[in-house]
């Protein structure tokens, strides 16, 4: 192989390693502190957040797929935009609609027999201005501040290698004494295209 055949399997061979890089970059990202970290354990205190979220009523493995075309739909421009305006009440409704910046990461979590899939809005919204969901299915919720705790790993999407590592996650709050206060959560934070042993999931668990 020639010097120049060469340079342009290496070009192509590194593209997808460029292009997942170019799209996370400028991605916002749920905001916390970590108070405590051993090894890929961590204690996180999040700031409130406002979510856009669907329920699919599937198996864990296709829930996600699923889901995402709606959210994706919303942040598109699948919405009615909102509009204050200054010494008047209420908030007046626009017909016209606003692109939404993706985030990062994209949560899922169970609801009785169904799965909850939720979008991270960006920081700059509040409830009162934030877009209207078009789609009926999808909805708007703020969370308050809470305390998470946190395993990080790498690789696939699975249910199998999820579970597991939730149980990772399981024995690290019991041993540290930690009280449970809400369902496991299993977080995406990359796109379905980046190679699966350079993605970052999440098992996150709110704790008291």
């Amino acid at each position: 192989m020639n010097r120049s055949k060469k340079i342009l399997f290496l070009i192509i061979s590194l593209s997808p390693f460029f292009l997942n890089s170019c799209v996370s970059v400028g991605i916002e990202k749920a905001k916390y502190t970590v108070t405590e970290r051993t090894g890929n354990f961590e204690i996180r205190q999040y700031k409130s957040q406002i979510i856009a979220e669907t329920i699919v009523d599937s198996d864990f493995d296709n829930a996600g797929n699923i889901a995402f075309g709606k959210l994706f739909n919303y942040i598109s421009g699948n919405n009615r935009k909102k509009e204050s305006i200054a010494m008047t009440a209420p908030v007046n409704q626009k017909a016209d609609s606003e692109k939404i910046s993706m985030t990062a990461p994209v949560n899922q979590q169970r609801s009785e027999n169904k799965w909850v899939i939720s979008f991270l809005m960006p920081s700059k919204y509040t409830m009162e201005t934030i877009p209207e969901p078009l789609d009926q299915d999808v909805t708007l919720r703020e969370i308050d501040p809470r305390i998470i705790a946190a395993f990080r790993y790498s690789g696939s999407w699975s249910k199998k290698r999820y579970d597991v590592n939730k149980a990772r996650l399981e024995k690290f709050i019991s041993d540290k004494q930690l009280k449970v206060i809400g369902e496991p959560i299993f977080a995406r934070y990359d796109p379905p295209f980046q190679l699966w042993f350079l993605r970052r999931n999440e098992v996150l668990i709110p704790v008291k």
